[in-house]
């Protein structure tokens, strides 16, 4: 079994996600090998909640260009990180305070 620390790697942060925090889904990236079990016990461990649901998401990594100047005739192929995204549902009442205010 793997370490909480471990299974979640970052809390997602968007505008979208922000608004979905009222209704107590929570987004995070985690460990690509990490199955729902995990991720739900992994919750509950750090945050002291009750998780209800969790759904995953696997985006693989897209090619990309890197230009090394404006008018370059040279560039060379780069790639982004694939990656797994959950969103955790949690039980009426339960949140999670990422920052705090003021």
């Amino acid at each position: 079994m793997r370490e909480s620390y471990d299974v979640i790697v970052s809390p997602v942060i968007t505008e979208k996600t922000t608004d979905q925090m009222a209704d107590s889904l929570y987004t995070f990236v985690v460990n690509k090998r990490a199955n729902k079990h995990e991720i739900a016990r992994a919750v509950e461990a750090l945050w002291d909640v009750k998780v209800e649901d969790v759904r995953t998401m696997r985006y693989p990594g897209k090619a990309k260009r890197a230009l090394l100047g404006r008018m370059a005739k040279n560039w060379e192929l780069g790639r982004r990180a694939s990656y797994k995204k959950a969103v955790v549902q949690l039980a009426h009442g339960d949140e999670i305070e990422f920052y705090e205010m003021g």
